[in-house]
């Protein structure tokens, strides 16, 4: 996420400890923070996906999900 649309998440926050948010400034800030929680668990799942563990006997394996994990949400990467 660019480094402006964090700032103005952050200047919205610091907006609502101060006076009520307008409906658009409600709107817009629950947009950039679904955009940002969407692109962190992109790049963690991206991070995971390239991690691999090493064997006792020196061998690497891909790292793989456990059973029984939530099922990605709705905005969720594949």
């Amino acid at each position: 996420m660019e480094p402006e649309k964090v700032l103005r998440i952050n200047e919205l926050t610091r907006i609502s400890r101060e006076r009520e948010l307008t409906g658009a400034e409600q709107a817009e800030r629950a947009a950039l923070r679904q955009q940002y929680l969407c692109e962190f668990r992109q790049s963690v799942q991206q991070t995971l996906e390239n991690t691999s563990v090493r064997e006792p006997d020196g061998t690497l394996r891909p790292l793989q999900k456990k059973d029984g994990l939530a099922e990605p949400g709705p905005g969720d990467p594949q």
